[in-house]
């Protein structure tokens, strides 16, 4: 970072640190992979009301339930794996704690449990998934998943099960919390982007290597279907709050698809920045959040209209994004 960027992120921080949230205001995470930081906006006016400084190689974030808290997974960088979670004060602008995980190497994805008391974290380098106390970050079940660069998970609304990406396996494990079972559904080559509708019944998978969706039918664990993508590299898949829509983040086509849930039927595509990766959407499903790396911005989109709205900027390849109110 050149120092001006520097300086500039300092005062934003000592600003933030001067300046708690109002009680109830909603606030935008966006993690800047190459500048170790969070950049916490305001998602009314985009602009950066700070930045706090996390570990090496920051990738995933996920909020609290109550909006109060942030976690971030510390990937770290290339030779240097990460293997800590920082904790984000997001009323009093600061750093909270930092969770450090021993063996278990390179955290990524990262889900809070609805009541706010669990953390599930898949760590790539360990091929595991990890339940965390989110209030002391003490380990309390390890699941191996026995496959290669296990990325993202997404739980069931009922949290009994998870469901993890393994990008280089091609698969999608699903781990039983109330009987510690794991088992392996083969998808597709670069399964990545991963997503459960919200009635619990499908989860949608990014096979990134074939340019293809899966949907898994959580009853019995199968896949019931699989087709392109609309674009290449899917990488990421978000369902809209009301489970009609899923959008895909297709990086190398610089497009966002948009497809029927029901039907499974590209309604539209949506030009964005360059390899967008992560996809944030509203709590009101009015708007998506789209992380595009290579341009260091974020694109707005009005999800009802399926239209960009703007972009902005909020440092060196932003990607993870989480919404806290």
């Amino acid at each position: 970072m050149r120092r001006r960027n520097l300086l500039a992120a300092v005062t934003l921080t000592l600003a933030g640190l001067a300046a708690p949230l109002a009680a109830g205001a909603d606030v935008l995470v966006v993690l800047n992979k190459s500048d170790h930081d969070a950049a916490l906006v305001d998602p009314n006016t985009y602009q950066v009301l700070a930045k706090l400084p996390t570990g090496n190689g920051p990738h995933e974030a996920a909020a609290s339930p109550d909006g109060r808290f942030a976690y971030v997974t510390n990937y770290g960088t290339q030779g240097n794996p990460g293997n800590t979670l920082t904790v984000l004060d997001l009323k009093n602008r600061q750093v909270k704690a930092t969770f450090h995980l021993g063996e278990y190497t390179r955290p990524h994805g990262i889900h809070v449990s609805r009541d706010g008391s669990r953390l599930w974290v898949t760590c790539e380098g360990a091929q595991a998934v990890l339940e965390l106390d989110a209030h002391s970050g003490e380990i309390l079940h390890a699941w191996k998943t026995n496959q290669q660069v296990s990325h993202m998970v997404v739980p069931t609304p009922d949290e009994k099960k998870l469901y993890v990406a393994n990008i280089s396996s091609g698969s999608v494990s699903v781990i039983d919390r109330q009987t510690n079972q794991v088992k392996t559904i083969p998808t597709g080559r670069g399964a990545e982007g991963i997503d459960v509708s919200p009635d619990g019944e499908e989860v949608w998978v990014a096979n990134r290597g074939d340019n293809t969706l899966s949907i898994i039918a959580t009853a019995t664990d199968q896949v019931i279907a699989t087709f392109e993508s609309g674009g290449q590299i899917p990488i990421r898949v978000k369902f809209t709050p009301d489970g009609r829509q899923v959008w895909i983040s297709n990086a190398r086509s610089n497009a966002v698809t948009v497809f029927d849930a029901q039907s499974r039927q590209l309604i539209d595509t949506i030009d964005v920045g360059a390899i967008q990766v992560g996809i944030l959407m509203q709590p009101d499903g009015q708007r998506a959040f789209v992380a595009n790396t290579r341009d260091d911005r974020v694109t707005i989109i009005d999800v009802p209209a399926r239209r960009v709205l703007q972009t902005f900027s909020t440092g060196d390849e932003p990607d993870g994004m989480a919404w806290a109110d």
